[in-house]
């Protein structure tokens, strides 16, 4: 790695090389496949925030990865970093990402040029705004790139993003040449999200390749995806935990060749079982082997960053993105198909923790898209500090005060309440004694919402099966589940609640499992006081565990 005053920077060989959110409990588990199979891969290349304390505080592989870097070596892919959209990275961000990069010996760090967060709130699932492939977009995109290399004494290396609709006259190979023509600084090419442009502008796969700048390219991406169809046309959706599709390794094999100072090959497999993940990665150490290769020396950036100037409406962007304005010219099929990836994307957070708010509030396309072109939404994104869900329990009030229904308030209101179950910790048994398990409470509510919590799970299952025959999602069928909603069942309710995921689930049980739960919330007791069967059952689902 080059020092901070060196005056060339010098790119060691990496070779093949696994991502990592640095998530123990994700697969692949990078450190667990090596040793299961040694040589299988040379480095890491782990997504994690800009901040090294704050890395290293939440991300719980983390300590693995810092006590192996010696031998397994670590390349950083910031994710959490702007470089498109309307504001600047601040200074201070910048001076961590420098700070975090020169600690885990990353020898360069690389991200998709894509405007990522705004008012400190990433987008939804991180689903980026690519710029537009405009010389506009160009400028905007290395006022970005400069600045952040200003303040880096590492290079940067400028990713191809993701696109699903063509804005722009510049293919997107050639929108990534002009910025490194005026930026200097070398490139990543992501195979997934090239296939994602050929399939927006109606390309082939091999279109643009020529005169493309490759000797500057020095790391690819491989990763899995989706392929759809739709009026006649291909979407690419770039979902790492897909297989990678065959034409992405043809393609692999046939660039390796024209990237001279290309240093490493990056498998993006995450959440690939280890073995799915293992039968990827000997494919690819046939393409790229474990042979050393000499360090690549290049001539450090020190351009100054010219001033961003927004030309390119980064905001118009997020409107028609989030369905606040419908594009009307240019690729109008491309911008609708992003809007519901947007909104299938919003709907999956959501549903975390307002299973039943959400059908039942913004079960529709137009009823989501109402929710996402909100003034509550945009406020998420202007650095009030909320989260999503807060954005969203504050539209569905405003919501209901303008249309009022007591069975949609009520279902607001509990899965408002639910959170606060786990306010306090859950005494852990001792030996010999069984309690709640430590992601379950027992909760109360003025009303009983049994049949609500069973109707939205009943009819979830119901609907997505008939989508999966007749490739529709007939959400008219949520009309029975607001019928529900107004038959609430009188109360008090005791219910039980579990973590799921990065979420929370209500749960029914039999009324006397349900009485021994609510015992066993308050202290532990030994396992021969507990009915058998309560036992037996608490345990199949989960909901008990014995000291």
């Amino acid at each position: 790695m080059s020092p901070p005053d060196a005056t060339a920077w010098t790119l060691p060989w990496r070779g093949l090389g696994l991502s990592s959110n640095l998530d123990a409990a994700d697969q692949p588990q990078p450190y667990r496949l090596l040793a299961q199979s040694p040589g299988l891969f040379d480095y890491v290349e782990y997504s994690a925030p800009l901040s090294l304390d704050e890395t290293r505080a939440h991300a719980s592989l983390f300590p693995e990865m810092w006590e192996r870097r010696g031998d397994v070596p670590v390349l950083f892919h910031p994710v959490h970093l702007n470089l498109y959209g309307p504001e600047l990275e601040p200074e201070k961000a910048l001076r961590d990402l420098d700070a975090h990069a020169r600690a885990v010996g990353s020898a360069w760090v690389g991200n998709d040029i894509g405007w990522w967060h705004a008012g400190g709130q990433p987008f939804p699932g991180y689903l980026y705004f690519t710029p537009p492939f405009t010389e506009a977009g160009v400028r905007d995109s290395a006022a970005h790139a400069l600045h952040v290399q200003s303040h880096l004494s590492v290079p940067l290396a400028l990713e191809n993003p993701a696109a699903f609709a063509k804005r722009g006259e510049l293919h997107v190979l050639d929108f990534l040449a002009r910025v490194h023509a005026r930026t200097g600084l070398p490139l990543l090419i992501d195979l997934g999200h090239l296939l994602s442009y050929q399939l927006a502008a109606g390309l082939p796969l091999e279109a643009g390749l020529d005169g493309f700048p490759w000797d500057k390219v020095i790391e690819l991406h491989l990763a899995g995806g989706v392929v759809t169809r739709r009026k006649g046309r291909g979407y690419y959706v770039d979902d790492h935990t897909q297989p990678v599709r065959e034409e992405l390794f043809a393609l692999l094999e046939s660039l390796l060749p024209r990237c001279p100072s290309l240093r490493a090959v990056t498998f993006e497999g995450d959440g690939h079982p280890s073995e799915v993940a293992a039968l990827t990665l000997r494919r690819l150490r046939a393409l790229v082997p474990a042979v050393p290769r000499p360090p690549l020396t290049l001539t450090p950036v020190k351009a100054p960053a010219p001033a961003l100037t927004r030309e390119s409406q980064p905001w118009a962007l997020f409107d028609t993105g989030y369905g606040a304005k419908e594009e009307t010219e240019g690729d109008v099929e491309g911008a609708h198909a992003e809007t519901d990836f947007r909104l299938a994307v919003v709907a999956e957070m959501l549903d975390r923790d307002w299973p039943v708010s959400r059908l039942l509030l913004a079960g529709t396309r137009e009823d989501l898209r109402a929710f996402t072109a909100s003034r509550e939404f945009r406020e998420l994104f202007e650095g009030l500090g909320r989260s999503l869900g807060q954005a969203f329990a504050a539209w569905a009030r405003h919501r209901l005060r303008e249309r009022p229904d007591e069975g949609v308030a009520a279902a607001l209101s509990f899965e408002t309440f639910l959170p606060s179950a786990f306010a306090r910790p859950v005494p852990a048994p001792g030996a010999g004694q069984v309690g709640l398990a430590e992601d379950v409470r027992v909760g109360t509510f003025p009303v009983d919402l049994t049949e609500l919590v069973f109707a939205a799970k009943s009819l979830r299952r119901h609907l997505t099966g008939r989508a999966w025959a007749c490739e529709v999602l007939d959400v008219s069928g949520l009309e029975s589940l607001a019928q529900v909603a107004r038959r609430p069942a009188p109360g008090p309710w005791s219910f039980v609640v579990r973590r799921k995921g990065r979420g929370v689930e209500p749960r029914t049980v039999s009324p006397s499992l349900l009485e021994e739960l609510r015992s066993l919330a308050r202290a532990p007791r030994a396992v021969e006081q507990v009915p058998a069967g309560a036992v037996s059952e608490g345990l199949a689902l989960g909901l008990l565990r014995r000291g």
